[in-house]
């Protein structure tokens, strides 16, 4: 059982009462839990700089192991100071630990077993909090039998996984295992796979007990082999893929081709049946369990939580996601907090935490804590607290869909304790695996080189008994029996594949306007688009959610509350009441409930300010990857769009300064695989309503909507912005001289405030150089660019040039940074030289909302300046057409012209510093402005 006594280093300090108290240390022997308790007194110096006392304590430890015998053995903790040592050999390391010598490690020095718990003082005296169960009443013979099968089963699946990690042949060990059939690269995740198979057969044996509509959502995400390893006993991989049907040749193919080109990868992705949750980056996914949860009232979604993933942001966010959760209209989600106490080289947070610590901090964000850790019976542990849980849930929900709602309802939530590596190698090269940080990957690394480790996977295979577990790669019927029927198999959830059904969406015309520039008549496009979603929530109560942080107000949406209300089922005002809006002020949360929303088949709107959208770009990257795959299997149906709308944009954000003032979600975007992508920056409320009426309607895409909440002008009447959007770029005459026809130069807007600049050079110069041919363009879809063939909406180089002209100068004004314009016409030819991008160039503070636009040389002055030297260059030039005249002989003298726009900005400048606003015409659109 170990060796009986170990020295480790460790500095004396002062506590209350002079008193150190250990209260649990957790070791791994096998599969064997080992747990000491004890409280010792011992009186302490202070330390201080100038001295510092050290002491040893004696510790009477009393192991409890399976056989239920004790010994008493007696360990020293040395607490002198550490000593300098020669380094040893790994040879002399390996002999002195045959010899029963404690072996060290750089990452661990001392040979102390993980997880020794300091008890907090003075005591948190939360005894009480944690839920106790009469495992004995609760469990009956009928379930010893059932519990028997289940461990076969698990038998089954832990092979299944090993394998997948090393065999590449002789999967079913019908010839004695050569190192020819192990894989030449070991990749995967062990460590957490025993425990995902052990939830898994407790989810089974909950759904067949119940008849529940249950599916698993796993946080450890590399545990795919686990997950595989179900999936292809329960048959669900073979209905949707024939080479993996459970048969010899399916064994085979799984075991060869986990991690190997062509078969799956090491995580769990979109191929994976049951799954909605990419398994690559951690933290998401148990606010993607509940997101899959709300208005779904009879789903259970039980969540698997790492503990080294429990140690992330939105994890830790996600734990209150049930304050938002209305049990009368919603279903529930079973979190699992598994604590096997190790990440991928030292312990985690969550494992090193006592029994003590964990109920008061789980009590404390509003749940009923259920500790699982008794090895002895394990399986009836973890049975009597699944149907505790499950009791739990429906005890909340009865209340609330009876009309007697609990206030603040306490959830059911389980902390499962198991060995890391469970049933896998215990000891190798004198290094403890099983239980340790060891079994967190490939625990074998150097199994087809090294003898030791290859006896070792020789040994650990033929452990599962293959022979008894499955006939010709078929489970057999113990196995079999622990799955539920066809119907409930979580790999075969329809919610998790083929749920979608479409919004029924209103008609936005009648919200539209007509085309109008007086200042009086603006209409600001957030408070239309409010209207406009008010009117989707009302035909769509069950179907559709904002997921808002804490921003709706300020976006000007308060529009949607004519038909909705919050949803925030801690605040009295605002719970069981089928609120439509849930604001929280965490951008990850949100992202994962509209995540989990939108893949079992509804829609959702994720209305942000446009700087902090950014915060979750990695969390859209791996789920654009997750959808990219998803689109390429073909048994995946279709689902809604993941919609954004930023508001709040970085032009007026002049009164909140720099910190606001970031577009780099576009950047993001524009980066994604380009057939998911779509990226619109509607002109005006007219547009807008079109636009989002198309988002709300598409399917499988990313959406990210740029629109402004200050009132704007209606650049177009309601039929031509619908023409527009659909096109996605147009010439609007109206705003041109000549109406657009032969330009000398083209003036480009794209966005809200940047259009409206174009505009207004475009209307300056109509009246300071009346015979400069001036064209301007609006780009409403900003993926026309792209060159053709790179993305679905990408204009033919003949549309391009029709709307650009081939040769004269483009005056392109971007809401964000001009290099994402310049990236995506990169390859357009006869671009190049003759397009210049203004755009948001990181210069911003608190100022004048004008101030942000001459800082950034997207001003009206800035673009007609741009303008008037790019026609004189290009007629200056060789390829000039010679039919053009230049701007002297058009009556224009570049040179005053220039310097009185240039004026005008220094004098604006020095106005602002004056007054604290910009002037009015400023505001507002030369006078010639149809």
């Amino acid at each position: 059982m170990g060796c009986s006594c170990f020295a480790v280093p460790c500095h004396a300090t002062s506590v209350r009462r002079n008193e150190v108290q250990i209260y649990r240390i957790y070791e791994w022997w096998g599969s064997q839990r080992v747990s000491y308790t004890e409280s010792i007194a011992s009186p302490v110096q202070p330390l201080s700089q100038q001295h510092k006392q050290y002491n040893s304590i004696h510790i009477s430890l009393e192991p409890f192991i399976r056989s239920r015998k004790s010994t008493h053995e007696t360990y020293t903790f040395n607490m002198s100071p550490p000593t300098a040592e020669a380094p040893r050999s790994n040879d002399q390391t390996q002999d002195a630990t045959r010899k029963g010598k404690p072996s060290t490690d750089a990452d661990h020095p001392g040979p102390l077993p993980p997880g020794i718990f300091n008890k907090t003082s003075p005591p948190l005296n939360t005894e009480n909090l944690l839920v106790q169960l009469d495992i004995q009443k609760l469990i009956t013979a009928e379930d010893e039998k059932d519990f028997e099968n289940m461990r076969k089963a698990r038998r089954a699946a832990n092979y299944l996984a090993a394998s997948m990690i090393f065999l590449k042949d002789n999967v079913d060990l019908k010839e004695p295992l050569s190192k020819d059939h192990i894989k030449d690269r070991l990749l995967g995740h062990w460590g957490t796979c025993p425990a995902i198979t052990f939830i898994y057969s407790h989810c089974n044996r909950l759904i067949r007990k119940h008849d529940l509509d249950m599916f698993l959502v796993t946080g450890p995400g590399h545990g795919a082999p686990a997950v595989l390893a179900n999936l292809y006993l329960e048959g669900t991989l073979g209905k949707f893929d024939q080479r993996y049907a459970t048969s010899s040749k399916g064994l085979y193919e799984l075991l060869r081709g986990f991690s190997w080109p062509g078969g799956f990868p090491s995580h769990v992705n979109a191929e994976v049946p049951g799954a909605i949750h990419e398994g690559g980056e951690l933290g998401y996914a148990l606010a993607v369990s509940f997101g899959a949860v709300f208005d779904n009232p009879d789903l259970i979604v039980t969540c698997i939580v790492g503990d080294g993933e429990a140690e992330t942001g939105p994890t830790s966010t996600a734990w209150h996601s049930y304050k938002y959760l209305d049990p009368k209209e919603s279903g529930a989600v079973i979190p699992i907090l598994n604590a096997n106490g190790y990440k991928i080289a030292e312990p985690t947070v969550f494992g090193s935490m006592s029994d003590e610590e964990l109920s008061a901090l789980f009590s404390g964000y509003g749940y009923q804590v259920r500790i699982v850790e008794n090895m002895d019976v394990i399986d009836a542990d973890m049975a009597a607290s699944m149907d505790w849980a499950h009791k739990e849930i429906r005890r909340i929900q009865q209340a609330a869909r009876s009309g007697n709602p609990i206030v603040k309802p306490r959830w059911p939530m389980i902390i499962l304790r198991t060995p890391k590596g469970w049933t896998g190698p215990k000891e190798v090269h004198g290094h403890q695996i099983e239980g340790t940080w060891r079994s967190h990957q490939v625990p074998l690394p150097k199994v087809k080189s090294d003898d030791e480790e290859f006896k070792a996977l020789d040994a650990w295979l033929k452990s599962y008994k293959f022979d008894e577990l499955f006939k010709d790669g078929v489970p057999v019927e113990d196995v079999l029996k622990t799955f539920p029927r066809k119907e409930r198999m979580m790999g075969l959830n329809e919610k998790t594949y083929a749920g979608y059904k479409p919004l029924d969406l209103p008609d936005f015309r009648p919200l539209t306007k007509p085309q109008t520039v007086k200042m009086d008549e603006w209409q600001a496009c957030m408070n239309a688009c409010g209207e406009y979603l008010a009117q989707v929530i009302e035909k769509n109560p069950k179907s559709f959610r904002i997921f808002s942080p804490d921003e709706l107000d300020s976006n000007k949406l308060s529009g949607v509350f004519k038909s909705t209300t919050r949803n925030f089922q801690w605040d009295p005002f605002c719970s069981n009441k089928g609120g439509r809006v849930i604001e929280v002020l965490s951008e990850h949360q949100c992202q994962g409930w509209m995540q989990g929303y939108t893949l079992t088949g509804r829609v959702a709107l994720f209305p942000s300010y446009e700087a902090f959208l950014p915060i979750i770009t990695t969390m859209v990257i791996q789920y654009s990857k997750f959808q990219k795959v998803a689109r390429e299997t073909n048994w995946r149906k279709d689902i809604g769009s993941l919609n954004y709308i930023e508001s709040s944009t970085l032009w007026r954000q002049e009164h909140n300064g720099y910190s606001h003032q970031n577009p780099s979600f576009i950047d993001a975007l524009v980066g994604l695989k380009t057939n998911m992508v779509r990226i619109y920056l509607p002109p005006d409320s007219n547009t807008l309503l079109t636009t989002i009426d198309h988002c709300l309607a598409s399917r499988n895409y990313v959406n990210l909507i740029i629109s402004s909440k200050q009132p704007m002008p209606l650049w177009l009447e309601p039929e031509e912005a619908i023409a527009h959007c659909k096109a996605g770029a147009s010439i609007w005459r109206r705003y041109s001289s000549h109406d657009g026809n032969d330009p000398d130069v083209v003036l480009v807007g794209c966005g809200n405030e940047t259009t409206f600049e174009v505009i207004a050079a475009a209307e300056m110069l109509k009246i300071d150089a009346p015979n400069l041919r001036v064209r301007v363009v609006n780009v409403t879809d900003l993926m026309i660019l792209s060159a053709t063939g790179r993305h679905p909406h990408a204009l033919s180089d003949e549309e391009f040039n029709a709307l650009f002209t081939t040769d004269k100068p483009v005056i392109f004004n971007f809401h964000g940074t001009p290099g994402v314009v310049r990236g995506l016409v990169f390859d357009r030819p006869l671009i190049a030289g003759r397009l210049a991008v203004h755009g948001y160039n990181q210069e911003g503070t608190t100022t004048t909302p004008f101030k942000m636009l001459t800082a950034n040389g997207c001003s009206r002055f800035d673009l007609a300046i741009n303008a008037l030297r790019s026609f004189q260059r290009y007629r200056d030039s060789s390829k000039a057409n010679g039919n053009h005249k230049d701007l002297a002989d058009r009556g224009t003298d570049l040179h005053l012209l220039v310097s009185d726009y240039q004026s005008r900005l220094h004098a604006h400048d020095k106005y602002i510093v004056q007054f604290g606003e910009d002037p009015k015409e400023l505001k507002e659109i030369p006078s010639k402005a149809k």
